[in-house]
């Protein structure tokens, strides 16, 4: 059976999480009265993924002047990002998500293999590569599309995204500009 995704106007689920350099946390405290951005993507060996990241590192300062709390969900274990990358490269936390249970509460879902090779997943694929990003090790589910969700101070999503295909991810002004 699969999950509802979530819409506008449906209230953010709350979870506890780690990232490769803490321990449990939970999402409503850490977010506290601030707005949040919730980026759910495939694991960190993939170059899209990789891409994405980058491109959340660049202009994060977008998400700053809004005082949101800016969350990267990857399948991915604690110990494969804390051995190629640090804390202190990253300006949002990194969740670490291998048994994709917050995938799962968010109901974002993998595709299957039309929407993994899917032409324009696969030209977001190449570019990632054109742009210096290797894969690396292979974790999570392969076929797993992105989500993206912008959520008030009061936990209320105020913008969903399901995204199409493994590369279908909206830009870090898009998500910006529905932060309330």
């Amino acid at each position: 059976m699969r999950n509802l995704q979530l819409q506008v106007g449906d209230k953010a689920h709350d979870f506890d999480f780690e990232t490769p350099w803490s321990a449990r946390q939970n999402f409503y405290e850490t977010s506290g009265n601030n707005p949040a951005v919730l980026v759910f993507l495939r694991y960190q060996g993939c170059p899209v993924c990789q891409m994405e990241m980058a491109n959340l590192k660049r202009d994060v300062g977008l998400f700053n002047q809004k005082d949101a709390r800016v969350f990267v969900f990857l399948q991915s274990t604690p110990e494969i990002i804390a051995s190629s990358t640090n804390k202190e490269d990253w300006p949002f936390f990194i969740v670490c998500d291998p048994q994709a249970a917050i995938f799962q509460k968010y109901a974002v879902e993998p595709g299957g293999i039309f929407r993994y090779l899917n032409p324009a997943g696969m030209i977001g694929a190449i570019k990632a590569t054109f742009k210096g990003f290797k894969h690396g090790k292979f974790e999570g589910k392969e076929t797993q599309l992105p989500a993206t969700f912008a959520v008030n101070a009061k936990k209320i999503i105020n913008y969903a995204y399901y995204g199409k295909h493994v590369s279908d991810v909206p830009s870090p002004e898009t998500l910006a500009s529905n932060i309330e």
